[in-house]
């Protein structure tokens, strides 16, 4: 995984974050999946590797009660709103993930 962030993002961005992680500066959920495809790829294990996510639904959920939505660019600076979607319209986002990548687990799927 070091060597394809490294190659695709520069030395600076396979600093290991607090969990023991690498954290390069990507620009959402699918650029992330793809480069642990290319790692998985690249280290031999194509179609032997299951990936598990934790997506940690509850830190972008609104407060709107009952049915929350969720903002994938809570944390962007300026946020223009385009990430809000429905609990329908994330639950197909993730169907999305599943169907084009090997996961078998999402943690935290919702608030």
């Amino acid at each position: 995984m070091k060597a394809v962030i490294k190659k695709k993002y520069g030395e600076d961005a396979t600093n290991v974050g607090d969990e023991g992680g690498f954290a390069p500066n990507i620009g959402g959920a699918e650029e992330g999946l793809e480069l642990l495809m290319a790692a998985i790829a690249k280290a031999g294990y194509d179609g032997k590797i299951k990936i598990a996510m934790d997506v940690a639904a509850s830190e972008f959920a609104s407060e709107d009660r009952p049915s929350p939505t969720y903002d994938l660019k809570k944390k962007q600076t300026p946020n223009d709103g385009s990430g809000v979607k429905t609990g329908a319209e994330l639950q197909a986002l993730y169907e999305g993930y599943v169907a084009k990548y090997p996961i078998v687990s999402i943690e935290d799927p919702f608030e």
